[in-house]
C-alpha cells in the first residue's frame, strides 16, 4: 500500500547540511571494475508541504567540484569530453513527483547535465527524523539513480588494445544526504 505520509514528516523547507551529504557516482572501468568519484560542492533544498504530493526537490551540483582521487583525470572529467565545465558549470535535478511508501521512495524528476535535460527516477529510502543535541530538527536519506551518460552528450571513450573500450555507458549516482529543517 502506497502512502503519501510518513510518521516522522513535517512540513517546511528543508536544507542540505553539507557537512554529512555526500553525492557519488561509479561507472564501469576497462571493464573489469568501477571507477567511483565524489562532487564536493552541491546544494539541496526539500520543500515539504501537507503530503507527499506536496514535496519539492531542487538540487544544484557544482560539476567542476568533481573528485576522484587523481587529478589528471579530474581535469579530463572538466574538458568538454566529460562535463564541460566552461559551458556548463552545473547539474541540476528538479523533482516532478515523490512518492512515499513507509521509509521507501520514488523521486521522479528532470536531470539536467551539459544542458541537456533528462527524465530520471531517484528510489531511496528516509533514514528518519531527529532533534539533535543543538534542538535542530534534522532527516537523512538516500537515493539512487542510473542513468545512461551518452543520453547527456557525454559519449567520450578509447578503445582497448585487447578490445573493448575504457568506459561503460551506465553511470550510477548515490546521494547519502542531511537535512535540517528550517525554523
Amino acid at each position: 500500500m502506497t502512502t503519501q505520509t510518513h510518521p516522522d514528516f513535517a512540513t517546511g523547507i528543508w536544507k542540505l547540511d553539507p557537512t554529512h551529504s555526500t553525492i557519488d557516482f561509479s561507472v564501469r572501468h576497462l571493464a573489469i571494475s568501477k571507477v567511483r568519484g565524489s562532487f564536493e560542492t552541491f546544494d539541496v533544498t526539500i520543500t515539504a508541504g501537507e503530503t507527499a504530493a506536496d514535496l519539492a526537490v531542487e538540487a544544484t551540483i557544482d560539476v567542476a567540484s568533481v573528485n576522484t582521487n587523481q587529478a589528471q583525470r579530474d581535469e579530463h572529467l572538466r574538458t568538454s569530453d566529460f562535463f564541460q565545465v566552461d559551458e556548463h558549470p552545473t547539474a541540476t535535478f528538479r523533482s516532478t513527483s515523490v512518492v512515499l511508501d513507509g521509509d521507501d521512495f520514488t523521486a521522479e524528476g528532470e536531470l539536467t547535465l551539459r544542458g541537456v535535460t533528462k527524465p530520471v527516477t531517484l528510489k531511496g529510502e528516509l533514514g528518519g527524523v531527529v532533534v539533535d543535541g543543538y534542538g535542530q530538527t534534522k532527516a537523512g536519506l538516500e537515493a539512487k539513480t542510473k542513468i545512461n551518460r551518452h543520453d547527456f552528450g557525454v559519449s567520450w571513450n578509447a578503445a582497448l588494445e585487447a578490445g573493448g573500450v575504457t568506459l561503460g555507458d551506465d553511470v550510477t549516482l548515490t546521494f547519502e544526504l542531511q537535512f535540517v529543517l528550517q525554523k
